[in-house]
């Protein structure tokens, strides 16, 4: 990373990770820290340039254009040796992109109390790599299937594919109670809203996001009165198969946010000491190629153990 807060003018080559990038989020990704006012201002005036001409904040940027970009004051970044780094079970990789396990209770990226996450660790890991980001996300304790980006390229197509709803994200989790329909259709629009503590919740709310789910049921225990269902995403809210399911009377065993905490605790003492929920598995047609992948990812070994535990009680109680 080149450092912008000396006196001089900086020049920067643009190289393939940032191919196709807004020249605005390119230089608030340099800068951070500094606010969003000073680089428009610094973009509307002309003081940054690309091949020495003045250039709209829409702008994309091209392998090999060169950047002139004025002296900025950047905020001190975190010492990022304090970040461990960390390799994760890889999945699937190639030149464009990551596809990791991610653990449950290990957060994507870090803020909100968390100093790092998965994205952190991983960069840290490879410091060879010239782009790695996020292209999606999952709740801390959910585990599971996660993209992550090598290529800018790759990166907003996958950002387009998300949008677009071409990529199948199917998850699975244990609820309490019998659900009973084969397949079902959730159709709950979706609220963001902030606790008198100032945490992020989600609702269902008539004023929220359209928030749509799709629900297959995988296997019911009726004398534990639990159920293993598989939720597809067809809209990528906050929190949604969570609040969808525990707005129906179906919470996620060991959900600490939605789900019921009197049961959560006699889980916690019976071996279930997360909330189950798995990002089992994705289809996507590929970034840059155009093939298909499609991958699965069996449950982790403490849930399938769980799963395994109820398998056993049904039993006896026959």
């Amino acid at each position: 990373m080149k450092d912008l807060s000396k006196d001089s003018v900086t020049w920067l080559e643009v190289g393939d990770e940032a191919e196709g990038q807004r020249i605005d989020n390119f230089l608030l990704h340099i800068a951070k820290g500094v606010p969003k006012s000073h680089i428009y201002r610094i973009l509307r005036s002309g003081e940054v340039r690309v091949n020495k001409g003045r250039i709209e904040v829409e702008y994309r940027l091209k392998v090999g254009d060169v950047l002139r970009i004025p002296p900025i004051r950047v905020a001190k970044m975190p010492d990022q040796t304090l970040v461990p780094a960390r390799e994760f079970d890889i999945v699937y990789e190639d030149e464009a992109l990551i596809i990791v396990n991610k653990p449950a209770g290990v957060a994507v990226h870090g803020g909100s109390g968390v100093s790092f996450g998965v994205i952190e660790q991983l960069r840290r890991a490879r410091p060879q790599a010239k782009l790695l980001e996020l292209a999606h996300r999952l709740d801390r304790e959910t585990s599971g299937l996660l993209i992550v980006a090598k290529k800018r390229l790759a990166l907003t197509r996958l950002h387009d594919q998300f949008r677009e709803g071409v990529i199948a994200k199917r998850y699975l989790a244990l609820v309490k109670g019998a659900w009973r329909n084969e397949l079902q259709h959730v159709r709950l629009p979706l609220l963001k809203y902030l606790t008198a503590e100032g945490e992020r919740r989600v609702s269902v709310d008539p004023a929220g996001k359209v928030s749509h789910s799709i629900v297959r049921l995988q296997a019911r225990w009726e004398k534990e009165n639990f159920s293993l269902v598989e939720v597809e995403l067809k809209t990528g809210r906050t929190h949604q198969i969570r609040v969808h399911l525990a707005h129906l009377g179906f919470p996620i065993a060991g959900d600490d946010k939605y789900g019921d905490f009197s049961l959560n605790r006699t889980l916690q003492k019976n071996g279930l000491k997360r909330m189950f929920l798995h990002a089992a598995r994705l289809d996507l047609p590929h970034p840059i190629s155009g093939d298909l992948l499609a991958l699965t990812l069996p449950l982790p070994t403490e849930l399938q153990s769980f799963v395994e535990q109820l398998n056993t009680n049904e039993a006896n109680r026959t």
